[in-house]
Parts: C-alpha cells; structure tokens; sequence
C-alpha cells in the first residue's frame, strides 16, 4: 500500500510540473561562423521570455514561460541533433530559430516537420524556406527573405555607380541562395557580372580565387560568414589590392571584420541586412526595454529574436495551452490584422484581451509581423559603412 501511494504521489509531483511551464525550444549558433552575432540576439530571446514571466506568466495559472537553449552551430548537422534533442527529450511546445538558413532548412525538413513542431527562426533568410513543404504552416520566420534583400543590394550597388562587379559567396545554403538573388537582379537591372564563383569555407587563403575574380572586375560583391572564411577572403583581397569596391550582406557585419582588417582599409564597403523603422512606437517601446537591459536595440536580427519569442508565447497564450497543433493557428492569429495592436513588452495588455476573448496584433520591435501564406514577413534593410571604427548604419528600403 505504502509503494501505492508513493507512487500516486510520484506521477502527481511529475503532472504539476508538467503543468507548471511551457517549454520552447531556441537552438541558436552559439558557436561556429557568426557566434558574435548570436550572443546578443539569444539576449533577446531572453528578455522576451522575462517580460512574460514578470508580467504573470502563461494563462490564469501563471504558468512559467522557460527558454531551452541548444547550440545549433550553424550546422545542418549539429542543429538536427540540436532540434531532435529538443523535440524528443526536452518536450518542447515549438521552437524558436535556427539561425543560420542551411540550419533551419536540415532541422525542419528531418526534425520538426515530421513530428508536427512549428519553427519560428530569428534570421534565416534563404529564399529557399518560402517553398519548403508548402502546405505543412510550420515553418514561419520574423526576418524577411534575401529575395528581397538580394534586391535591395542589387539597387544599391547600381545606385553607387557601379556597372560591373565579381561575385563570391560560400558554399553553404544562405550565402548562395543571397548571391543568387543579387547577381541576376544586378544583370536583370543593366549590371555586368564578370564572374560568379563559389568557395569553400574556412580555407586558409584564397589568394588563388581572388586573382581570378580581380582579373574581371574593380569591384568584389562578397556573401559569406565572417567566421568561417569572410574575414579571409576579405584579407586576402586588400593584401592584393584586387578590388576597389566591396559589398555584400549581413554574413560579414560584425565589430570583428573591423578589429581584424582595421577600419582604414575598410573604407570602401557597404553592407546590407535586415532594419527596423526606428521612426516607430513599435521600435521606441523596444528600444526602451532593451537599453534598460543592456541589449543592442539595432544590431542584425536582435529586434527580429525578441519578435519570435514574444510572439510565440502570446500564440502559445491564445491556444490556451502548450499543445504543439494549436501553435501554428495561434502564431497567425495574434501576428496579423485585425486586433488591438500589441508592442514589444504589452504582455500583460495582451493577456487581457485575449481572456476577454478579444484578438490581438503584434506590431513588432522589427516592423510589423504579418504572416504571408509561406510564413514570410516583408523587411526593411539598411545599408552599414565603417564610421569611427564601427559600423553605421542608415535605412534604404
């Protein structure tokens, strides 16, 4: 009798704790390529998560809104472990990035798809995750596609006076796909592409690659992580003084291509990634919450982390429950109009409504959230030069 009650005790200890969370799951590149542009975006997944826990939690119960966090690498390989992990161990309700485009797509297609998990990535951006299973509404994402921000690079560079230009671009998922979208807008707007190779990342020079791009063009269009060759390439270009003229995109922003490259031979490079309209009461309300944390209101894909995560709990919210199928109806329901809008921080707002059975529209710390029928949101994008030894960026589209 005694083993009976321990027992019954026992398997209620586990229920109330089952009750006592909802757990997402939030794979992020903590290390590999891009680990300096992670750190302060897997900030801002937390500081959502704090925001709704100090502001009474999940549901009436007030149950706790927990993070799980998992090192994805910008792998294909390390998220699927990543992801799986997260899924079948960890029991979570959705997950919250990948960050890296290759990451997202190995880990939905293998992992969350198959067990029926939404994916809710921070960042990725490759054109290639509009289509992807088409049909299933589990994947969503807050950053807008390099469909268009392949674009936007493109109209820029022309805009520079810049008629011919060599691409580069690493051999990985995002940066092909990014480089795609540029060169054939660039031929499609009257531009000249003088070559367009492909490297392999994390090579220790590229100095044979670079005399045969420098033979065809002044002007190098580079796409790749700055971790995983970037820097290289980048080093290896103003050693041989091959090119007058740099761009390229976000894969390369960060405060180390300055620190190792110098702000002096940097003089003549534009990069572009995802902005927020800093002009907004959407973006004055984060920007508040995040100087008060300590978290850098406009570096690439931080205000797009805090989105997923506040959004993903007032889905969670609106489903009323955990229950990974109600997840993805939920996600749209509070991201498009109509509702009452809903800023970076309203909680508790929001909370309220929904209780009264009212609708709500998160207008977010990275523009507005709307899903498109690929789970796609429209960006903005602003273009970064070197400025007093950082980069200072200025919105173009």
């Amino acid at each position: 009798m005694r083993k009976i009650i321990l027992s019954s005790i026992a398997a209620l200890a586990m229920t109330s704790t089952a009750f006592a969370e909802v757990k997402i799951g939030n794979p992020m590149g903590l290390t590999g390529p891009i680990p300096d542009l992670v750190a302060p975006m897997a900030k801002a997944v937390d500081l959502a998560a704090k925001h709704v826990n100090e502001q009474g939690g999940l549901f009436a119960g007030g149950e706790k809104y927990t993070i799980v966090r998992a090192d994805s690498a910008c792998d294909p390989v390390a998220a699927v472990d990543a992801v799986t992990k997260l899924i079948n161990i960890n029991l979570v309700s959705a997950i919250i990035g990948p960050v890296c485009s290759g990451s997202t797509i190995a880990q939905a297609e293998s992992v969350s798809i198959p067990a029926g998990v939404v994916t809710l990535s921070v960042s990725a951006s490759s054109p290639a995750i509009s289509s992807m299973e088409k049909g299933t509404d589990l994947v969503f994402r807050t950053a807008a596609s390099d469909a268009y921000q392949g674009i936007a690079l493109a109209e820029l560079t022309l805009a520079k006076g810049i008629k011919d230009i060599a691409v580069s671009y690493a051999n990985d998922d995002y940066n092909a796909a990014i480089a795609g979208v540029f060169a054939k807008s660039f031929a499609d707007k009257g531009g000249k592409v003088t070559a367009n190779e492909a490297h392999e990342p994390s090579k220790a020079s590229y100095r044979s690659e670079i005399a045969t791009l420098g033979a065809t063009s002044d002007n190098l269009a580079l796409f790749a992580y700055y971790g995983s060759g970037g820097i290289t390439v980048m080093r290896n270009a103003l050693e041989t003084t091959a090119f007058k003229n740099f761009i390229g995109a976000d894969g390369m922003l960060s405060q180390e291509v300055i620190d190792q490259l110098g702000a002096e031979n940097l003089t003549a490079v534009t990069f572009t990634t995802s902005a927020s309209d800093d002009s907004t009461a959407a973006y004055g309300a984060w920007k508040s919450l995040a100087d008060a944390a300590g978290v850098p209101a406009a570096d690439p894909f931080v205000p797009n982390s805090y989105d997923a995560a506040f959004m993903m709990a007032l889905a969670v919210e609106k489903a009323g429950s955990g229950d990974r199928d109600k997840i993805a109806a939920s996600l749209r329901l509070i991201a498009n109009a109509p509702g009452e809008v809903i800023l970076p921080g309203e909680f508790a707002k929001a909370k309220k409504i929904l209780a009264a059975g009212g609708d709500i529209h998160y207008v977010g710390a990275a523009g507005p959230q709307d899903f498109d029928e690929n789970g796609d949101v429209a960006g903005r994008f602003s273009k970064s030069v070197v400025k007093d030894g950082a980069w200072s960026a200025e919105l173009i589209k």
